[in-house]
């Protein structure tokens, strides 16, 4: 039964996470074209009608989408930063969180088994050094032989260093107590904020980030929302092993996403070209006139007796 409760509220958040994702206005608006035809098109279009150009600029070009984004994700901080300063007020001032928090957490004692135990552990261990290593090794090789850029392994070694040096910091200022149902909690450290889901949260979300670049606006609303479920997997997975309380991994995701946010803005103009096929357009275009001048003078020459 707890396996199953992950896996519903896992997918039921990527699912959400999928549907806003691709709700993202992309460069035109619609998906890119799908042709070459179509990119003529495109490309005319913006002669015919400068306002569609200025349109397309704004939307399109690398730097205004990347903008775009990093002001959402500087919204995200923001929340982040918010949920996780109320979350730690809350916990040792509000006796109803704590009532919530001790109930969750005997309810995933009492309905635990050998083998949920074995799956929850497998999903846990996403989050674990061996393969956050692993996992950053894999998206940096397949981002470099895609789209190489000498900011892509500095950006993830940040998202998950300074995520997991900051939740340190923060559990050993906080000193909040693990639960007691199980007894691995007497050898770990302190509870709030959970670090395996902060770094779920952090890692996948920039490693889907990195493998978007280039993509498809569906390819990047799944990467996004299979990001997320792997993130919220991880926290409830942690509750459901009664190592941490209900409270610690929504803080725990809460902070992640916040610094994978905060990380973005500071690197996502280094490398996030969302418009990459919209400067391939208006370059078209701007050849378009001078094409057309030269080839009418070239048929008019022809004309001349």
């Amino acid at each position: 039964m707890p396996f199953l409760i992950l896996i519903i509220s896992s997918g039921a958040f990527g699912a959400a996470v999928f549907f806003a994702a691709s709700r993202y206005p992309t460069a035109t608006g619609a998906p890119p074209p799908a042709s070459a035809a179509a990119g003529r098109q495109l490309s005319r279009e913006t002669v015919r009608h400068p306002a569609l150009a200025r349109l397309l600029r704004g939307r399109l070009d690398p730097g205004t989408a990347t903008g775009l984004a990093l002001t959402l994700a500087l919204a995200l901080a923001i929340i982040g930063g918010l949920m996780l300063g109320a979350l730690a007020y809350l916990i040792r001032s509000n006796a109803r969180l704590v009532e919530l928090d001790a109930s969750v957490g005997q309810w995933g004692a009492d309905n635990g088994s050998d083998r949920s135990t074995q799956l929850l552990q497998l999903v846990t261990d996403l989050a674990s050094t061996p393969v956050t290593i692993a996992v950053i090794a894999v998206v940096a090789i397949v981002a470099m032989a895609r789209l190489p850029n000498r900011w892509i392994l500095p950006f993830l070694i940040t998202v998950v260093l300074g995520e997991v040096i900051l939740v340190n910091t923060i559990k050993q200022l906080l000193d909040r107590v693990r639960p007691t149902f199980n007894p691995i909690t007497e050898t770990l450290g302190p509870s709030f904020p959970s670090g395996h889901s902060a770094t779920a949260a952090a890692l996948y979300a920039g490693a889907a980030l990195v493998l978007a670049r280039g993509r498809s606006p569906r390819t990047r609303a799944l990467l996004a929302g299979g990001a997320a479920a792997i993130a919220v997997g991880v926290a409830c997975s942690r509750v459901m092993l009664g190592v941490h309380w209900l409270s610690d991994v929504i803080a725990g995701l809460a902070f992640g996403w916040a610094w994978f946010s905060v990380c973005a803005i500071a690197f996502g103009g280094r490398f996030l070209r969302f418009g990459a096929p919209v400067e391939k357009a208006e370059r078209v275009a701007e050849r378009l006139p001078e094409a057309a001048s030269e080839r009418s003078v070239r048929e008019g020459s022809t004309e001349t007796p």
